[in-house]
C-alpha cells in the first residue's frame, strides 16, 4: 500500500499570516496522524516563510508515524536534519527565494555533492530520497549517489492530466520501472490531488509514498481535513 505523508507547510503559512499560534501546527500534525495519515512532511526554507526551523524541532516529539523533512542540503539544513533525525530526508534543489519546488536534481552534474551529503545522513540512520524529474538518466544518476529512494516530481503529470492527456503518465511509469530494477524506492509529490492521485498510483508500480500538501489542504477547506485524509487513503489502496 502507498503511504500518505501530509505536507503541513500551508498550515504554517496560515499561522504566520496573523502571528500567534492559530492554527496550532503541532495539533494539526497530531490530528492528521489520528485521521489515518502515515506520515508528516515539512519543507523549511531559508527565509522560514512557512515552516520554521523550530517547528521542525518541535515536531520530533509529535510525529509518531514517519517524519519527512525536505529541503536543499545547505549547511543549516543539514545541521537541522542531523539534530531532528527524521525517518526520511528528501533532498530538493530549491533556489533561495523559489516560490515552490520547480525542478528535480541533475543527478549527474551534482552526483559527487549528493553522494557526500547522503553518506552523512545514512551514517545517522536517516533514510534518504532525492527529488528527480522522470528522466531515465536522472534515475540512473540517483542510483550512483547511494540514495535509498527517489521522489518523482509530478507537476508535469498533474498539468497534462488536467488537460485530459493521460499519456502524460508514461514517463513516470518508465521512471518507476527503472527505479524498481535498480532497487530504488519510489516516492512522488507535487500537484497530486484527489482528482489525479488514483490514476497516478495505478500506473506507477511499487509507489511507496506520496507527499501531498497544497492540494490536500485546499480541498480540506471545502470537505474537511479528516474527510480529505481518508479520501486520499481510499484512492491509494
Amino acid at each position: 500500500m502507498t503511504k500518505l505523508s501530509v505536507n503541513i507547510n500551508k498550515i504554517a503559512t496560515l499561522r504566520n499570516s496573523r502571528g500567534g499560534n492559530v492554527p496550532d501546527l503541532l495539533k494539526v500534525a497530531k490530528d492528521i496522524q489520528r485521521f489515518g495519515a502515515e506520515g508528516i512532511t515539512v519543507h523549511p526554507r531559508p527565509d522560514e516563510r512557512h515552516i520554521r526551523y523550530q517547528d521542525a524541532r518541535d515536531l520530533v516529539s509529535v510525529v509518531h508515524t514517519e517524519y519527512n523533512i525536505e529541503g536543499n542540503p545547505q549547511h543549516n539544513f543539514i545541521d537541522l536534519v542531523l539534530e531532528c533525525k527524521p525517518t526520511q530526508v528528501t533532498l530538493v534543489p530549491d533556489a533561495i527565494g523559489a516560490l515552490t519546488s520547480n525542478a528535480g536534481w541533475d543527478t549527474v552534474k551534482h552526483q559527487a555533492y549528493l553522494k557526500e551529503v547522503i553518506v552523512e545522513f545514512k551514517k545517522h540512520g536517516i533514510r534518504t530520497s532525492i527529488f528527480v524529474d522522470p528522466v531515465l538518466a536522472m534515475i540512473e544518476g540517483a542510483k550512483e549517489t547511494g540514495t535509498d529512494r527517489i521522489e518523482l516530481y509530478t507537476e508535469e503529470f498533474a498539468h497534462q492530466y488536467g488537460l485530459g492527456n493521460k499519456k502524460g503518465i508514461e514517463p513516470y511509469t518508465a521512471a518507476a520501472v527503472l527505479a524498481n530494477e535498480l532497487d530504488l524506492g519510489v516516492n512522488a509529490g507535487h500537484d497530486l490531488s484527489l482528482d489525479n492521485i488514483k490514476f497516478f498510483k495505478e500506473h506507477v508500480p511499487n509507489l511507496m509514498e506520496v507527499s501531498i500538501g497544497h492540494a490536500l489542504i485546499s480541498e480540506s477547506l471545502y470537505l474537511g481535513l479528516e474527510n480529505v485524509v481518508n479520501m486520499y487513503l481510499q484512492r491509494l489502496k
